[in-house]
């Protein structure tokens, strides 16, 4: 109530001011799907333009003295320390090292690396995140693929789309859940608990019907597929010392999100402690076995903090931030989130709904909508628009309003699959991918990426209905899967070797 009226005395809230912040943020989303400029010097250039309203006109859409309160200090933090976390695991070489490692299990065998590929890169994206997995792994793919005499596509595709699939089941693997989970607040726990079941499902069927789709291409390779070389060497420094730390650390910080429901700690809290223990770590390390003079050891730390934390990317959070809490504190959310409510409302009486009924649509409808965003524009935008207006729904309707989060999440992160500009870390990947001479189309990335996106979100509005109606789908649900996967894996393997 305090914020309401702080907000109230600050902002303008009539018709003007929330159809002013509309059109900042249509043209915002516009904007961003054309490429017109890069994305943080397109929301930027709303906030300022946001603020040249502000304080030259009569409408008061975000004063600078609101602007603290509208920016997400846990996320931005939570990003900021993994961000310097990944940089530390880069300099170790210990990231290259599992990647090589988990690459030479295929033995030579294209089928066989395709497997490892997508499960590797699942499990990865989802304790770094899938733009960091991709950064790493991607090198690594081209390298074997060259070796293989294998068209370097058809490891790459089926990747991607395990980044942004392994992303999807933690807090930190993708960044729409960072949002979510500060805003909800939902624990790195809950969304193992949740969202690990659907996430297991469709990279097991990803494995599948990549094999099905690229399993000519690959079965011809086998037969001219050289013995397995030793993994390719890494330019990174490779402190075993090091590692262990880094091993340690990270466990620490799981520990902390883990525990988050007993200790009630921010996720930004471990996360923060873990980053400054590992650059102490390296720093360490560094004086130890280098003996460095005073400009290379203060070179060490600036190469991570200028280099692996993107800056860009915090800049565009934070301008984020400001453009959404404008949205709020003009009343535009509400509205919208009141529409919608009475949307379904309406939805309920016709049908004669129940409230687990206007739950189930209404969560579906999200999922539908943030899937259909998310491959038309970068997830992030979409999701921190979007958040303020499942809040309110998640207080205004009866019954266990939580799915509504997991809907969102499943849309936005499992939408981006469809185009090439879905994700961070399709544009990422393919952009690796071109520096090196294999050029994937928006039309051949889609082929592959929109049947994958549709699987995912008829799996995804499964999963909404058993969460909805069924409790014992948080505790049973991911064993069930891990059983079925093993039966899998078994026959699979069966099949391989005979």
């Amino acid at each position: 109530m305090q914020h309401e009226q702080v907000a109230s005395a600050l902002t303008t809230t009539d018709p003007v001011s929330q159809a002013i912040i509309g059109v900042l943020l249509v043209a915002l989303f516009a904007a961003l799907v054309i490429e017109t400029a890069h994305r943080v010097l397109i929301a930027l250039s709303a906030v300022s333009l946001l603020w040249a309203i502000t304080y030259f006109t009569p409408f008061k859409l975000m004063p600078f003295e609101r602007v603290a309160s509208a920016l997400d200090l846990n996320v931005l933090a939570l990003l900021t320390a993994m961000m310097a976390l990944v940089g530390v695991f880069r300099t170790s070489g210990l990231m290259a090292k599992l990647a090589t490692s988990a690459l030479a299990l295929s033995r030579g065998n294209p089928r066989r690396m395709l497997t490892v590929v997508i499960w590797f890169t699942g499990i990865a994206s989802a304790f770094l995140d899938n733009v960091t997995t991709v950064v790493f792994v991607t090198p690594l793919v081209l390298a074997f693929t060259t070796q293989l005499g294998v068209r370097p596509r058809a490891l790459l595709l089926p990747m991607i789309m395990a980044s942004n699939i392994g992303g999807t089941a933690t807090l930190i693997g993708d960044p729409p859940n960072i949002l979510i989970g500060s805003a909800a607040p939902l624990s790195f726990l809950e969304f193992v608990e949740t969202l690990a079941f659907p996430c297991i499902a469709l990279l097991a069927w990803l494995d599948l019907y990549a094999g099905r789709v690229f399993g000519p291409m690959l079965t011809s390779a086998i037969a001219m597929a050289p013995a397995p070389a030793a993994a390719p060497e890494s330019h990174l420094e490779n402190d075993p010392v090091l590692w262990k730390g880094i091993g340690v650390i990270s466990v620490f910080i799981l520990i902390g999100f883990f525990t988050h429901h007993i200790t009630h700690m921010p996720v930004a809290v471990p996360a923060t402690i873990g980053a400054a223990l590992a650059l102490m770590l390296q720093d360490w390390r560094y004086v130890r076995t280098k003996r460095p003079t005073h400009e290379e050891r203060i070179h060490g730390i600036l190469e991570i903090t200028e280099k692996d934390i993107e800056w860009p990317t915090i800049a565009f959070f934070a301008a984020l931030f400001v453009l959404v809490g404008a949205a709020v504190d003009t009343g535009l959310i509400g509205n919208a989130a009141t529409g919608l409510q009475n949307g379904i409302a309406a939805l309920e009486s016709g049908l004669g709904l129940s409230d687990r009924g206007a739950i189930l649509a209404a969560s579906l409808l999200i999922l539908v909508v943030a899937a259909v965003m998310s491959a038309l524009v970068d997830n992030i935008p979409f999701v921190a628009v979007s958040i303020p207006v499942v809040a309110q729904l998640v207080t205004a309707m009866p019954g266990p309003t939580q799915v509504l989060w997991w809907a969102l999440s499943l849309g936005a992160c499992l939408g981006g699959n469809a185009t090439v500009i879905g994700a961070s870390a399709n544009v990422t990947a393919t952009g690796l991918a071109e520096r090196a001479g294999e050029r994937i189309s928006f039309r051949e990335f889609a082929a592959f990426g929109i049947p994958v996106a549709s699987v995912s979100i008829l799996v995804s509005a499964l999963a909404l209905v058993l969460m909805t109606y069924s409790p014992w789908f948080v505790e049973d649900g991911v064993m069930i899967v891990l059983a079925a996967l093993l039966l899998l894996w078994r026959r699979r393997s069966a099949a391989v070797t005979a």
